[in-house]
């Protein structure tokens, strides 16, 4: 049994990726369904939420049926991470997982998010700091090192735990990497073998199918697996590698009547959690996941970037039902 302090997460977790514009309750609700067993938060800068800006706050938007939740907090400065989680901690979340791993240039390029991995002291003196300010169990998400000649993961990780972290996930790579090129576990499964390592070590970085989780387990032993961008447009990865990792067995692939049904629970979330507008807008990027691999969608798919309000969505997700299910 994985446990987090009191938070049992089973055997072997599967956690969904705090993603940016993306881990939102609306989306988290079909990830939990379908077999997330650990879900956070989008990230949240810990200075907008000190300054009671809006989008943070709707971020912390947690609801019982998720649990355990973590929300996960990002920043360079340490009054204002301070701060910040405690505010967090009012919310009650599960946990507070702290952001070392973000490499988009806003964040990284400040100071906060992997732009931390160039300052592992300053990075282990925030930790302690939020550590030693919130009761709750703190954990950590980060990359490989700054570049291929920063990959000091293994050391950070034992710093880390020494501080007081109860988890750490591990993103494959640095933060030169950004996205591209293949994931590195071999430093991953160095953490999790060290002997001087306690705390739970979830891998993350390229699963996207049943068999890859299975041999990345085997491979580096690691205590759980973190998806992020294969889930995008596809919760059921979850159950799918759950069921390969039991007994080897296949589930079916969801039917096109599933898929429509998810983009619209999905859609009726974000409206009713957004507002029309935003909820509309932000739905836009999840089309093409929900639909990828089904032959001649590309205009419907174009039908549905474009349209704006939710009699219109409305409209063209009855006639791809009519098209599809019918044919």
């Amino acid at each position: 049994m994985v446990k987090i302090r009191t938070i049992e997460l089973g055997d072997f977790p599967l956690l969904l990726a705090p993603m940016e514009d993306v881990s939102d309750p609306p989306f988290r609700a079909l990830c939990k369904r379908h077999g997330a067993d650990m879900m956070y938060t989008e990230f949240i800068s810990s200075e907008g939420l000190i300054r009671d800006a809006v989008k943070s706050i709707q971020k912390m938007d947690i609801f019982e049926y998720e649990r355990p939740i973590g929300v996960q907090i990002f920043g360079s400065d340490e009054e204002s991470m301070v701060r910040a989680a405690q505010i967090i901690e009012q919310v009650k979340p599960d946990l507070i997982d702290i952001n070392y791993g973000c490499p988009v240039k806003k964040v990284a390029c400040k100071g906060a998010g992997a732009g931390l991995l160039q300052d592992i002291p300053k990075m282990v003196r925030l930790t302690k700091a939020v550590v030693n300010a919130v009761k709750v169990p703190v954990t950590v998400k980060t990359r490989l090192g700054w570049d291929d000649s920063t990959k000091n993961i293994v050391e950070t990780a034992e710093r880390l735990q020494d501080i007081g972290i109860e988890a750490l996930t591990i993103h494959g790579r640095t933060r030169k990497q950004m996205y591209k090129g293949e994931a590195d576990w071999t430093l991953i499964g160095a953490v999790k073998n060290n002997q001087r390592m306690q705390i739970p070590i979830f891998g993350n970085g390229d699963i996207d199918s049943p068999e890859k989780a299975l041999l990345y387990k085997d491979t580096y032993g690691v205590d759980g697996i973190m998806i992020g961008r294969a889930s995008i447009g596809y919760p059921w990865i979850f159950n799918e590698i759950k069921a390969y990792l039991a007994d080897g067995s296949h589930l079916p692939p969801p039917t096109f009547k599933e898929r429509v049904e998810a983009v619209e629970e999905h859609l009726n979330f974000s409206i009713q959690w957004k507002g029309e507008k935003v909820g509309i807008a932000e739905m836009k990027r999840h089309y093409g996941n929900y639909f990828k691999g089904i032959p001649h969608f590309k205009e419907y798919k174009s039908g549905l970037i474009l349209a704006n309000e939710r009699q219109e969505v409305e409209h063209l997700l009855g006639e791809i039902k009519q098209q599809f299910l019918v044919s």
